[in-house]
């Protein structure tokens, strides 16, 4: 009896060859996604090569650095950098870089000083094949005269970015979802930075802890968000905190042109599983497209 039904389990997978078990896992589709180098940082310093590899294998595209210093990324030149990168299938996106205002500028309202460092900064980045420049603090002001002297600045910035051929935004945390002289700091800097020099790098979790709504800030202000930070409380999903369904169907309206996933607290010792799961998360949900924009 045995026999016979092996006989016929066998003529069945001769004429219906779809019913044959592959064992074979269907491939994710390859999207564009980018990861922070800082969600690694208690490991990159040591393992470097090991990083940018792993990184790669578990599917990202591109980098966001977060180790410029002294002219160099993680200690290697921009151009070492960028072969480094390349040798295991990835690119240099973006890079977050602060050259914050002091007291002294604030007081005179002159900041030409610190203009000249960045050309430097700029060209380095440039040579590292980066397309965008992000400020990632600011840090919260005393009064609308400082947050104003700071929008001036990212202007400037933005200027010598964009004759060298790279795009300048401001990445938020929290607190510019609070009020200055009853100006909300993130508001006012979207209405005082010139578009054409200055685009945003909303991080869609500090705007949730800002209790702003990232989707009301595209349609109030769309085509300003060029890059975002993909962030949660740990790893990307597992809060239900943020609204990632909305934020990517709204894409078109917040000017999207790429995404960044940044991990900064961890659900497991291993960071790179934390990392891993926030890549596999949005590679498998059909919210996410391929690449931005379409």
């Amino acid at each position: 009896m045995v026999k016979r039904l092996f006989v016929i389990l066998a003529a069945a997978l001769v004429l219906f060859p779809g019913c044959r078990p592959s064992g074979k896992v269907p491939e994710r589709e390859k999207k564009e996604i980018s990861v922070q180098l800082y969600s690694l940082r208690s490991i990159i310093g040591d393992q470097y090569g090991k990083v940018l590899k792993d990184l790669a294998d578990m599917g990202f595209t591109s980098v966001e650095a977060a180790g410029y210093a002294d002219g160099k990324f993680y200690g290697r030149t921009p151009e070492e950098f960028k072969s480094d990168l390349e040798a295991v299938g990835m690119k240099a996106l973006s890079s977050h870089v602060n050259h914050p205002l002091d007291e002294e500028d604030f007081a005179s309202g002159d900041f030409s000083d610190k203009l000249a460092w960045w050309d430097a900064c700029i060209a380095g980045h440039k040579a590292a094949g980066m397309k965008y420049l992000v400020t990632p603090w600011m840090g919260s002001q005393a009064n609308l005269k400082n947050l104003q002297l700071y929008c001036d600045y990212f202007n400037a910035i933005g200027r010598k970015c964009s004759e060298a051929g790279i795009k300048y935004g401001y990445h938020n945390h929290a607190y510019e979802f609070e009020k200055v002289e009853d100006q909300v700091m993130y508001d006012y800097m979207l209405q005082h930075t010139d578009p054409a020099c200055v685009f945003f790098q909303m991080d869609v979790y500090w705007a949730v802890i800002g209790n702003a709504s990232p989707v009301d800030y595209f349609e109030r202000y769309p085509g300003r968000f060029r890059l975002l930070h993909i962030k949660d409380e740990k790893e990307i999903g597992q809060s239900g905190m943020v609204g990632f369904d909305a934020i990517f169907r709204n894409a078109g309206k917040a000017g999207l042109e790429g995404f960044i996933v940044e991990v900064e607290r961890y659900s497991y010792d291993d960071v790179e599983r934390s990392v891993k799961e926030s890549i596999d998360y949005l590679l498998d949900a059909p919210f996410v497209k391929a690449s931005y924009p379409d």
